[in-house]
């Protein structure tokens, strides 16, 4: 399963069937789960654990040392859940101290080519990154989250589930779940309705979260004001209340 050009460290751990193409590097401390596949000239650091049934493309390079000056060689770790898709030229890099000394990248996620994921990011499960996505350090992604090519993200930026970036989307705010964001600086455009709907939100619930989209972005309420009437009987569905929730607990701001 490894080819006769491919440099394993013997301080790796692979299990029977894993697959590294020809020229990869896998290095000390770097565990690979049952089912995964190295292609061809990948580079691949430790501490470094990535789970099951991955498929890594060509010329990436996981792992590497953070890109943060503060970093002076702690033993800080990358772990990838289990079903991710990393296309050709991928870089994430490892965490820092001050970000829990962990970068983190959940379950099933479809990232394309040249994407970056920077020290101390947390990437949930089943996000779509296109071509180019580039998260800073800190940045935290929640689930079923669709990134546009070469949308870029600001460090400690917060992205909720079922967010949508267009492409070339500059985004220097959170962005609340279910909320579409298109510009440089990203603006909020409306709901990712396409988004939902194909994740078969129904009716009542996609009319409940126009209007609490409306009551934060189109009635120009503080958003002290806004979160206040998204509570109690205006909170008609759970998707509402996380909505609320992230609004209330934004530490940078939200997009608006």
């Amino acid at each position: 399963m490894i080819h006769a050009s491919a440099v394993v460290d013997p301080g790796a751990e692979l299990q029977p069937d894993v697959h590294v193409g020809p020229f990869s590097v896998i290095g000390p401390g770097v565990v690979l789960g049952t089912g995964t596949r190295v292609g061809s000239h990948v580079v691949i650091e430790g501490p470094t654990r990535i789970g099951e049934r991955n498929r890594i493309h060509s010329f990436s390079a996981l792992g590497g040392a953070p890109q943060d000056k503060k970093y002076r060689g702690e033993a800080s770790t990358l772990e990838i859940g289990n079903d991710n898709v990393i296309r050709e030229y991928c870089t994430f890099n490892r965490g820092t101290e001050g970000g829990g000394m962990t970068t983190r990248v959940g379950d099933g996620n479809w990232i394309m080519a040249y994407v970056h994921i920077a020290h101390d990011c947390r990437v949930g499960d089943d996000n779509v990154m296109a071509n180019a996505t580039t998260l800073a350090g800190h940045v935290e992604v929640e689930d079923c989250v669709t990134f546009g090519a070469f949308t870029v993200v600001h460090q400690f930026c917060r992205i909720g589930r079922h967010a949508f970036s267009a492409m070339g989307a500059v985004i220097l705010k959170d962005v609340p779940p279910f909320v579409t964001v298109a510009g440089n600086s990203a603006s909020p455009r409306g709901l990712n309705t396409v988004g939902l709907r194909r994740r078969g939100f129904p009716t009542p619930v996609m009319q409940a979260l126009k209007s609490a989209y409306k009551v934060v972005y189109k009635r120009g309420l503080t958003l002290e004001s806004a979160v206040g009437q998204l509570s109690g009987p205006a909170a008609e569905s759970a998707e509402v209340n996380r909505f609320r929730d992230f609004v209330r607990s934004s530490g940078r701001g939200i997009v608006r």
